[in-house]
């Protein structure tokens, strides 16, 4: 009896001696394990993060763009000498416009890659998708894309704009320029819904009347009927929160039409430089956009940034929002884990609040209760050289406000 508890006291002392290497060592990090989900793997020297994107499908029209400049604040982070020591392994998954897919290849970037966290999404649908699997297990995704609003996770941040930061402005500015009626042209899913019941909300408390209301398939290249019916509404400006390559089928019939931006000007909030680049400037010479950020937007912060992003991809390669809004939450995350002195979920998150970046667009703030940022609010014009020249800011970032809980006539929204 006396040998076999013997036996089993050295047993025990083995493996309390190998767990105690174990964690010495930094295998498979408990950085995360105070948090409860999944665990990064830091036992090397470098951290991985994922890089989620649609590389193909209709949405590799804007994403891959999105990838590009992830990798270049990954490649400048890395030079500077990576986050707490460690260099930063990228580990890049096309979500290939599909929402099921993306959610595949969330859960398998957690669980197998072990990343520390995750950048990617760019629709609503793909983000609704993934929050679930972030939120199981306990996992940060950064979001860089303008969205709906109406939405709050704890482990997601939101680094594009939310609907008071894009979509308000864009209404203002048509109020101010006496655009008294719209129409709406959206794609099928939940972005433009959800957009366009808050539009409908505004104009009912601002004087503007929406004309109409149309929706079609992603993807669609079909818009013979809804450009028809645009046209025939006679509205003074077209709101449109059309995505992906649908934006090519349906700028070239609104020429087609003999619709210009001078006889019925659009709006749009989902297309940037590099889209204006992909339907061609002849379609949009004219058109107006809001975003948060252009490639001609001043300071020595873009400066630098278009410089380096046109180093490494090529000179004819234009920068955008959704673009400066995912090289910029790499930042804040290196920001974060080097406040919180750790890697871990809970912790990062705690650090969060506060943190301010001299971004491309301007200084951003995080703030902690909403994991959103402030953003300073453009519109711009696309020229004849496809680039977007701004033609009315905030002057200053606006704070978020994604339940927009500060405007009365949005009650009842959420």
């Amino acid at each position: 009896m006396t040998r076999f508890r013997g036996r089993r006291l050295a047993a025990c002392a083995a493996i309390l001696v190998a767990a105690v290497a174990l964690a010495a060592c930094g295998s498979k990090t408990g950085q995360n394990t105070s948090s409860g989900g999944a665990v990064a793997d830091t036992s090397g020297d470098t951290v991985k993060v994922g890089l989620l994107n649609s590389l193909s499908g209709t949405m590799a029209i804007s994403e891959v763009t999105v990838r590009d400049s992830l990798l270049l604040a990954i490649e400048e982070i890395n030079a500077a000498g990576g986050v707490l020591g460690k260099k930063i392994a990228p580990v890049s998954e096309d979500g290939a416009s599909d929402w099921p897919t993306f959610a595949e290849k969330a859960e398998k970037l957690i669980q197998q890659d072990k990343v520390a966290a995750v950048f990617g999404c760019w629709t609503s649908a793909s983000r609704k998708a993934v929050k679930p699997v972030f939120e199981k297990n306990k996992s940060l995704l950064f979001y860089p894309v303008q969205y709906e609003g109406l939405e709050q996770s704890p482990y997601i941040f939101y680094t594009g704009a939310t609907t008071n930061q894009q979509i308000v402005p864009a209404l203002d500015y048509l109020k101010s320029q006496g655009k008294t009626t719209i129409y709406l042209v959206g794609s099928d899913y939940v972005f433009p819904r959800t957009a366009n019941k808050i539009i409908k909300a505004y104009a009912a408390a601002n004087g503007m009347k929406v004309l109409g209301e149309d929706y079609a398939p992603l993807g669609s290249t079909e818009f013979g009927t809804i450009v028809n019916k645009v046209k025939a509404s006679k509205a003074a400006a077209v709101f449109n929160t059309l995505n992906g390559d649908s934006n090519v089928a349906f700028f070239k019939e609104y020429k087609s039409a003999g619709l210009t931006a001078a006889s019925m000007p659009v709006v749009s909030v989902s297309i940037a430089e590099e889209e204006v680049k992909s339907i061609g400037t002849q379609y949009l010479d004219g058109q107006l956009t809001a975003w948060n950020y252009y490639q001609t937007t001043a300071g020595a912060a873009n400066d630098k940034f278009v410089k380096a992003y046109k180093a490494k991809y090529g000179a004819d390669k234009p920068t955008s929002d959704p673009m400066e809004a995912a090289y910029v939450a790499v930042y804040l995350w290196k920001a974060m884990v080097e406040k919180a002195g750790s890697f871990d979920v809970e912790k990062v998150k705690a650090a969060a609040d506060g943190i301010t970046f001299d971004a491309p667009e301007g200084k951003v703030t995080v703030d902690g209760a909403t994991q959103h940022i402030s953003k300073t609010a453009r519109i711009g014009k696309v020229g004849s050289d496809g680039l977007i020249t701004e033609v009315w800011n905030s002057g200053s970032p606006v704070k978020p406000d994604p339940y927009l809980k500060g405007y009365p006539w949005a009650t009842g929204l959420s």
